[in-house]
Protein backbone atom coordinates (compact mmCIF):
# COMPACT_ATOMS: atom_id res chain seq x y z
CA UNK A 1 0.00 0.00 0.00
CA UNK A 2 1.50 3.30 -1.15
CA UNK A 3 0.00 6.56 0.08
CA UNK A 4 0.31 10.14 -1.19
CA UNK A 5 0.80 12.91 1.36
CA UNK A 6 -0.29 16.00 -0.60
CA UNK A 7 1.05 19.18 1.03
CA UNK A 8 -0.45 21.57 -1.55
CA UNK A 9 1.44 24.69 -2.51
CA UNK A 10 1.42 27.03 -5.50
CA UNK A 11 3.98 27.18 -8.31
CA UNK A 12 5.92 30.42 -8.13
CA UNK A 13 4.63 31.26 -4.65
CA UNK A 14 5.54 28.28 -2.49
CA UNK A 15 8.88 27.58 -4.14
CA UNK A 16 10.88 30.80 -3.58
CA UNK A 17 9.83 32.19 -6.97
CA UNK A 18 9.47 30.85 -10.49
CA UNK A 19 12.36 29.19 -12.26
CA UNK A 20 12.95 30.97 -15.56
CA UNK A 21 11.79 27.91 -17.52
CA UNK A 22 8.78 26.99 -15.36
CA UNK A 23 5.75 25.65 -17.22
CA UNK A 24 3.46 27.72 -14.96
CA UNK A 25 5.29 31.04 -15.24
CA UNK A 26 3.00 33.77 -16.54
CA UNK A 27 -0.21 31.77 -16.11
CA UNK A 28 -3.11 33.93 -15.04
CA UNK A 29 -6.80 33.06 -14.91
CA UNK A 30 -7.68 30.60 -17.67
CA UNK A 31 -11.01 29.57 -19.10
CA UNK A 32 -11.83 25.88 -18.51
CA UNK A 33 -10.39 23.82 -21.35
CA UNK A 34 -12.74 20.91 -20.91
CA UNK A 35 -11.68 17.32 -20.24
CA UNK A 36 -13.02 13.82 -19.67
CA UNK A 37 -14.06 14.72 -16.12
CA UNK A 38 -16.53 17.42 -17.20
CA UNK A 39 -20.23 16.70 -16.82
CA UNK A 40 -22.09 16.09 -20.13
CA UNK A 41 -23.97 19.38 -19.88
CA UNK A 42 -21.10 21.57 -18.67
CA UNK A 43 -17.72 22.58 -20.04
CA UNK A 44 -15.30 22.94 -17.16
CA UNK A 45 -14.68 21.10 -13.89
CA UNK A 46 -12.27 21.27 -10.98
CA UNK A 47 -9.62 19.39 -12.92
CA UNK A 48 -9.51 21.46 -16.13
CA UNK A 49 -10.04 24.81 -14.42
CA UNK A 50 -7.96 24.46 -11.23
CA UNK A 51 -5.93 21.26 -10.94
CA UNK A 52 -4.01 21.66 -14.21
CA UNK A 53 -2.64 25.02 -13.02
CA UNK A 54 -1.86 23.62 -9.54
CA UNK A 55 -4.46 26.03 -8.16
CA UNK A 56 -3.94 25.33 -4.48
CA UNK A 57 -4.60 28.16 -2.04
CA UNK A 58 -1.16 27.49 -0.52
CA UNK A 59 0.54 24.86 1.61
CA UNK A 60 -1.78 22.73 3.74
CA UNK A 61 -1.29 22.66 7.53
CA UNK A 62 0.75 19.67 8.64
CA UNK A 63 -2.11 18.38 10.80
CA UNK A 64 -4.41 18.27 7.76
CA UNK A 65 -1.90 16.31 5.69
CA UNK A 66 -1.21 13.89 8.54
CA UNK A 67 -4.94 13.25 9.00
CA UNK A 68 -5.39 12.62 5.27
CA UNK A 69 -2.55 10.08 5.34
CA UNK A 70 -4.00 8.37 8.41
CA UNK A 71 -7.42 8.19 6.76
CA UNK A 72 -5.98 6.69 3.57
CA UNK A 73 -4.08 4.07 5.57
CA UNK A 74 -7.26 2.75 7.26
CA UNK A 75 -5.28 1.91 10.37
CA UNK A 76 -2.72 -0.16 8.45
CA UNK A 77 0.96 0.54 8.10
CA UNK A 78 1.69 1.71 4.52
CA UNK A 79 4.53 0.24 2.51
CA UNK A 80 5.57 3.68 1.29
CA UNK A 81 4.51 7.32 1.61
CA UNK A 82 5.16 9.85 -1.15
CA UNK A 83 5.18 13.46 0.01
CA UNK A 84 4.37 15.79 -2.87
CA UNK A 85 2.42 18.91 -3.82
CA UNK A 86 2.22 21.94 -6.07
CA UNK A 87 5.03 23.82 -4.36
CA UNK A 88 8.63 22.89 -3.62
CA UNK A 89 8.90 20.44 -0.72
CA UNK A 90 12.09 22.03 0.54
CA UNK A 91 10.00 25.17 1.09
CA UNK A 92 7.32 23.39 3.14
CA UNK A 93 7.93 24.78 6.63
CA UNK A 94 6.91 21.57 8.42
CA UNK A 95 8.53 19.03 6.12
CA UNK A 96 10.70 17.41 8.79
CA UNK A 97 7.97 16.94 11.44
CA UNK A 98 5.59 15.69 8.72
CA UNK A 99 8.18 13.16 7.57
CA UNK A 100 8.59 11.95 11.13
CA UNK A 101 4.84 11.52 11.55
CA UNK A 102 4.09 9.72 8.27
CA UNK A 103 7.32 7.70 8.43
CA UNK A 104 6.46 6.26 11.84
CA UNK A 105 10.10 5.42 12.29
CA UNK A 106 10.12 2.66 9.66
CA UNK A 107 7.92 3.56 6.65
CA UNK A 108 10.01 4.50 3.56
CA UNK A 109 9.36 8.03 2.34
CA UNK A 110 9.67 9.40 -1.18
CA UNK A 111 10.05 13.15 -1.58
CA UNK A 112 8.06 13.57 -4.77
CA UNK A 113 9.54 16.85 -5.94
CA UNK A 114 12.06 19.36 -4.71
CA UNK A 115 14.57 21.65 -6.33
CA UNK A 116 16.28 22.28 -3.00
CA UNK A 117 15.58 26.02 -3.24
CA UNK A 118 14.14 26.05 0.27
CA UNK A 119 17.27 24.60 1.85
CA UNK A 120 19.51 27.23 3.41
CA UNK A 121 21.94 25.42 5.73
CA UNK A 122 23.28 22.55 3.66
CA UNK A 123 22.60 19.89 6.30
CA UNK A 124 18.78 19.61 6.22
CA UNK A 125 18.96 16.32 4.32
CA UNK A 126 20.53 14.51 7.27
CA UNK A 127 17.49 14.85 9.52
CA UNK A 128 15.10 13.96 6.67
CA UNK A 129 17.07 10.78 6.01
CA UNK A 130 16.90 9.92 9.71
CA UNK A 131 13.11 10.45 9.50
CA UNK A 132 12.82 7.78 6.80
CA UNK A 133 13.43 9.44 3.41
CA UNK A 134 14.63 6.74 1.00
CA UNK A 135 13.86 8.28 -2.40
CA UNK A 136 14.14 11.86 -3.66
CA UNK A 137 13.12 13.46 -6.95
CA UNK A 138 15.47 16.44 -7.20
CA UNK A 139 15.48 19.06 -9.93
CA UNK A 140 19.13 19.88 -10.46
CA UNK A 141 19.16 21.90 -13.71
CA UNK A 142 22.90 22.37 -13.25
CA UNK A 143 25.49 21.75 -10.58
CA UNK A 144 26.96 25.17 -11.35
CA UNK A 145 25.77 27.41 -8.48
CA UNK A 146 25.83 30.47 -10.72
CA UNK A 147 23.51 28.89 -13.30
CA UNK A 148 21.16 27.66 -10.58
CA UNK A 149 21.04 31.17 -9.15
CA UNK A 150 20.34 32.77 -12.52
CA UNK A 151 17.86 30.32 -14.04
CA UNK A 152 16.25 28.74 -10.95
CA UNK A 153 16.07 31.82 -8.75
CA UNK A 154 18.00 29.79 -6.16
CA UNK A 155 19.27 32.12 -3.44
CA UNK A 156 21.27 29.39 -1.70
CA UNK A 157 22.55 27.13 -4.51
CA UNK A 158 25.50 25.80 -2.52
CA UNK A 159 23.16 24.65 0.26
CA UNK A 160 20.87 22.95 -2.27
CA UNK A 161 23.77 21.11 -3.88
CA UNK A 162 25.20 20.09 -0.50
CA UNK A 163 21.87 18.53 0.44
CA UNK A 164 21.66 16.83 -2.95
CA UNK A 165 25.03 15.21 -2.24
CA UNK A 166 23.86 14.02 1.18
CA UNK A 167 20.67 12.57 -0.27
CA UNK A 168 22.64 10.78 -2.99
CA UNK A 169 24.89 9.13 -0.40
CA UNK A 170 21.96 7.47 1.40
CA UNK A 171 18.92 7.51 -0.92
CA UNK A 172 17.84 6.69 -4.43
CA UNK A 173 17.99 10.12 -6.05
CA UNK A 174 16.16 10.73 -9.31
CA UNK A 175 17.78 13.89 -10.59
CA UNK A 176 16.05 15.97 -13.27
CA UNK A 177 17.13 18.74 -15.62
CA UNK A 178 15.08 20.83 -18.04
CA UNK A 179 17.42 21.39 -20.98
CA UNK A 180 17.66 24.92 -22.34
CA UNK A 181 19.75 25.11 -25.53
CA UNK A 182 23.01 26.98 -25.01
CA UNK A 183 22.55 27.14 -21.24
CA UNK A 184 22.77 23.74 -19.54
CA UNK A 185 23.22 21.36 -22.47
CA UNK A 186 26.48 20.45 -24.25
CA UNK A 187 29.63 20.86 -22.11
CA UNK A 188 27.58 22.16 -19.19
CA UNK A 189 25.45 19.00 -19.19
CA UNK A 190 28.63 16.93 -19.20
CA UNK A 191 29.96 18.79 -16.16
CA UNK A 192 26.67 18.32 -14.36
CA UNK A 193 26.60 14.61 -15.17
CA UNK A 194 30.17 14.17 -13.98
CA UNK A 195 29.23 15.76 -10.67
CA UNK A 196 26.08 13.64 -10.37
CA UNK A 197 28.05 10.48 -11.11
CA UNK A 198 30.61 11.36 -8.45
CA UNK A 199 27.80 12.04 -5.96
CA UNK A 200 26.23 8.65 -6.61
CA UNK A 201 22.92 9.77 -8.12
CA UNK A 202 20.86 6.77 -9.25
CA UNK A 203 19.14 8.19 -12.36
CA UNK A 204 18.80 11.37 -14.40
CA UNK A 205 15.64 12.49 -16.18
CA UNK A 206 16.23 14.98 -18.98
CA UNK A 207 13.24 17.16 -19.83
CA UNK A 208 12.81 18.90 -23.17
CA UNK A 209 12.08 22.58 -22.64
CA UNK A 210 8.69 23.68 -23.97
CA UNK A 211 8.39 27.26 -25.19
CA UNK A 212 5.48 27.21 -27.65
CA UNK A 213 1.92 25.95 -27.77
CA UNK A 214 2.83 23.12 -30.14
CA UNK A 215 5.36 21.84 -27.61
CA UNK A 216 2.77 21.60 -24.86
CA UNK A 217 2.04 25.07 -23.47
CA UNK A 218 -1.75 25.19 -23.29
CA UNK A 219 -2.23 27.79 -20.53
CA UNK A 220 -1.80 30.91 -22.66
CA UNK A 221 1.62 31.80 -21.25
CA UNK A 222 3.85 31.12 -24.23
CA UNK A 223 6.66 31.84 -24.79
CA UNK A 224 8.20 31.13 -21.40
CA UNK A 225 11.59 32.53 -22.45
CA UNK A 226 11.28 34.77 -25.55
CA UNK A 227 13.73 33.97 -28.31
CA UNK A 228 14.72 30.49 -27.14
CA UNK A 229 14.24 27.69 -29.67
CA UNK A 230 14.06 24.30 -27.86
CA UNK A 231 15.84 21.23 -29.12
CA UNK A 232 14.03 19.39 -31.86
CA UNK A 233 12.60 16.01 -30.95
CA UNK A 234 15.42 14.20 -32.75
CA UNK A 235 18.11 16.41 -31.22
CA UNK A 236 16.69 15.76 -27.78
CA UNK A 237 16.50 12.01 -28.36
CA UNK A 238 20.16 11.98 -29.44
CA UNK A 239 21.18 13.90 -26.30
CA UNK A 240 19.37 11.37 -24.10
CA UNK A 241 20.97 8.42 -25.90
CA UNK A 242 24.49 9.85 -25.80
CA UNK A 243 24.24 10.87 -22.15
CA UNK A 244 22.96 7.43 -21.16
CA UNK A 245 25.89 5.78 -22.94
CA UNK A 246 28.46 8.12 -21.40
CA UNK A 247 27.67 7.76 -17.71
CA UNK A 248 27.16 4.94 -15.24
CA UNK A 249 23.74 6.05 -14.05
CA UNK A 250 20.59 5.53 -16.08
CA UNK A 251 19.29 8.42 -18.22
CA UNK A 252 15.82 8.79 -19.72
CA UNK A 253 13.99 11.68 -21.35
CA UNK A 254 10.53 13.17 -21.45
CA UNK A 255 8.49 13.41 -23.61
CA UNK A 256 10.87 10.82 -25.08
CA UNK A 257 12.97 8.62 -24.86
CA UNK A 258 14.25 5.81 -22.59
CA UNK A 259 17.20 3.94 -24.14
CA UNK A 260 16.82 1.06 -21.66
CA UNK A 261 13.11 0.28 -21.99
CA UNK A 262 12.70 1.78 -25.50
CA UNK A 263 9.63 3.68 -24.29
CA UNK A 264 7.47 5.45 -25.12
CA UNK A 265 5.86 2.83 -27.38
CA UNK A 266 8.38 0.08 -26.79
CA UNK A 267 6.17 -2.17 -28.94
CA UNK A 268 7.38 -0.25 -31.99
CA UNK A 269 10.92 -1.43 -31.20
CA UNK A 270 9.97 -4.99 -30.16
CA UNK A 271 7.59 -6.00 -32.90
CA UNK A 272 7.74 -9.66 -31.88
CA UNK A 273 5.70 -8.67 -28.83
CA UNK A 274 2.88 -7.31 -31.03
CA UNK A 275 1.76 -10.92 -31.52
CA UNK A 276 0.53 -10.83 -27.90
CA UNK A 277 -2.19 -8.35 -28.85
CA UNK A 278 -5.70 -9.38 -29.96
CA UNK A 279 -6.63 -9.24 -33.64
CA UNK A 280 -8.00 -5.98 -35.00
CA UNK A 281 -11.38 -6.76 -36.57
CA UNK A 282 -12.74 -3.32 -37.46
CA UNK A 283 -11.54 0.06 -38.65
CA UNK A 284 -11.05 3.40 -36.92
CA UNK A 285 -8.91 6.53 -36.92
CA UNK A 286 -6.62 7.19 -34.00
CA UNK A 287 -5.85 10.85 -33.39
CA UNK A 288 -2.56 11.36 -31.61
CA UNK A 289 0.39 13.70 -31.06
CA UNK A 290 3.19 14.45 -33.49
CA UNK A 291 5.71 12.62 -31.29
CA UNK A 292 3.56 9.50 -30.92
CA UNK A 293 2.44 9.41 -34.57
CA UNK A 294 5.36 7.51 -36.21
CA UNK A 295 5.60 5.04 -33.32
CA UNK A 296 1.87 4.36 -33.08
CA UNK A 297 1.70 4.03 -36.87
CA UNK A 298 4.52 1.47 -36.85
CA UNK A 299 2.64 -0.66 -34.32
CA UNK A 300 -0.69 -0.61 -36.16
CA UNK A 301 0.96 -1.29 -39.52
CA UNK A 302 1.77 -4.70 -38.04
CA UNK A 303 -1.80 -5.19 -36.83
CA UNK A 304 -4.23 -3.98 -39.47
CA UNK A 305 -4.73 -1.88 -42.57
CA UNK A 306 -8.14 -0.81 -41.26
CA UNK A 307 -6.72 1.55 -38.61
CA UNK A 308 -4.99 4.78 -39.56
CA UNK A 309 -3.18 7.19 -37.26
CA UNK A 310 -3.60 10.94 -37.77
CA UNK A 311 -1.41 13.45 -35.89
CA UNK A 312 -2.26 16.93 -34.70
CA UNK A 313 0.28 19.71 -34.32
CA UNK A 314 0.98 19.00 -30.65
CA UNK A 315 3.94 17.10 -29.22
CA UNK A 316 2.07 15.44 -26.35
CA UNK A 317 -1.23 13.61 -26.74
CA UNK A 318 -2.75 14.40 -23.35
CA UNK A 319 -2.23 18.12 -24.08
CA UNK A 320 -4.32 18.09 -27.25
CA UNK A 321 -6.92 20.88 -27.05
CA UNK A 322 -10.00 21.75 -29.04
CA UNK A 323 -7.97 24.19 -31.15
CA UNK A 324 -5.80 21.31 -32.39
CA UNK A 325 -8.94 19.45 -33.48
CA UNK A 326 -10.49 22.50 -35.14
CA UNK A 327 -7.33 22.85 -37.24
CA UNK A 328 -7.21 19.14 -38.15
CA UNK A 329 -7.74 18.09 -41.78
CA UNK A 330 -10.66 15.63 -41.66
CA UNK A 331 -10.15 14.13 -45.10
CA UNK A 332 -8.43 11.02 -43.73
CA UNK A 333 -10.55 10.65 -40.59
CA UNK A 334 -12.85 7.61 -40.58
CA UNK A 335 -16.37 7.45 -39.16
CA UNK A 336 -15.09 6.07 -35.85
CA UNK A 337 -12.49 8.22 -34.10
CA UNK A 338 -10.55 7.50 -30.91
CA UNK A 339 -8.59 10.22 -29.12
CA UNK A 340 -6.15 10.13 -26.20
CA UNK A 341 -8.17 9.60 -23.04
CA UNK A 342 -6.80 12.69 -21.33
CA UNK A 343 -7.13 15.13 -24.25
CA UNK A 344 -7.96 18.58 -22.86
CA UNK A 345 -11.31 19.23 -24.50
CA UNK A 346 -14.88 18.42 -23.50
CA UNK A 347 -16.73 15.68 -25.37
CA UNK A 348 -19.40 17.91 -26.94
CA UNK A 349 -16.80 20.28 -28.41
CA UNK A 350 -14.78 17.32 -29.71
CA UNK A 351 -17.77 15.83 -31.51
CA UNK A 352 -18.61 19.20 -33.06
CA UNK A 353 -15.03 19.82 -34.24
CA UNK A 354 -14.72 16.35 -35.77
CA UNK A 355 -18.07 16.54 -37.60
CA UNK A 356 -17.71 19.99 -39.12
CA UNK A 357 -17.39 18.49 -42.63
CA UNK A 358 -20.91 17.06 -42.38
CA UNK A 359 -19.88 13.51 -41.44
CA UNK A 360 -21.51 12.39 -38.18
CA UNK A 361 -18.58 10.57 -36.62
CA UNK A 362 -18.62 8.34 -33.57
CA UNK A 363 -16.00 9.85 -31.26
CA UNK A 364 -14.61 8.14 -28.18
CA UNK A 365 -11.68 8.51 -25.81
CA UNK A 366 -9.13 5.73 -25.63
CA UNK A 367 -7.13 4.60 -22.59
CA UNK A 368 -5.62 7.34 -20.44
CA UNK A 369 -2.20 6.13 -21.46
CA UNK A 370 -0.86 3.66 -24.00
CA UNK A 371 2.72 3.80 -22.75
CA UNK A 372 4.93 5.57 -20.21
CA UNK A 373 7.38 8.45 -20.56
CA UNK A 374 10.81 8.79 -18.98
CA UNK A 375 9.52 10.09 -15.66
CA UNK A 376 7.84 6.74 -15.05
CA UNK A 377 9.96 4.33 -17.09
CA UNK A 378 13.23 5.35 -15.45
CA UNK A 379 12.26 3.31 -12.38
CA UNK A 380 10.85 0.40 -14.43
CA UNK A 381 12.32 -2.61 -16.17
CA UNK A 382 11.80 -3.26 -19.89
CA UNK A 383 9.47 -6.12 -18.96
CA UNK A 384 7.34 -3.87 -16.75
CA UNK A 385 7.00 -1.26 -19.50
CA UNK A 386 6.04 -3.94 -22.01
CA UNK A 387 3.32 -5.27 -19.71
CA UNK A 388 1.87 -1.75 -19.36
CA UNK A 389 1.77 -1.36 -23.14
CA UNK A 390 0.33 -4.79 -23.88
CA UNK A 391 -2.49 -4.23 -21.39
CA UNK A 392 -3.23 -0.72 -22.68
CA UNK A 393 -3.13 -1.68 -26.37
CA UNK A 394 -5.36 -4.65 -25.64
CA UNK A 395 -7.93 -2.26 -24.16
CA UNK A 396 -7.59 0.04 -27.18
CA UNK A 397 -8.05 -2.78 -29.68
CA UNK A 398 -11.10 -4.06 -27.82
CA UNK A 399 -12.54 -0.54 -28.06
CA UNK A 400 -11.84 -0.46 -31.82
CA UNK A 401 -13.46 -3.87 -32.28
CA UNK A 402 -16.50 -2.82 -30.30
CA UNK A 403 -17.06 0.57 -31.95
CA UNK A 404 -15.23 0.52 -35.26
CA UNK A 405 -16.56 0.42 -38.81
Amino acid sequence: MEILADVGGRPGHDCKGFCSYCYFKGVKVIKPLGCKHCLPFQKGCDYCSRAIVEGYPGFKPMQTVAMEVAGAAFGKKPDKVTISGGGDLSCYPQLLPLARIVGQGSVPIHLGYTSGKGFTKGNEAEDLIDAGVKEVSFTVFSTDPELRGKYMNDRHPEAALANLRTFAESCDVYAASVLIPGVNDGPELDRTCQDLEEMGVKNLILMRFANEREQGLILGNEPIIPGVVPHSVEEFKDIVTETNERYSFRVAGTPLWDPVTKSPFALAHHKDQIARLPAVQKGATLITSSVAHPLLSAIFEELSDQVNVVPVNKDIGCLITIQDLINLDLSEVKETVILPGRAMACDSDIRKALSRDGVARLVRRGPDRLTVDGEMSISMTPEEVMEVEVEAFTDLIEEINGLGV
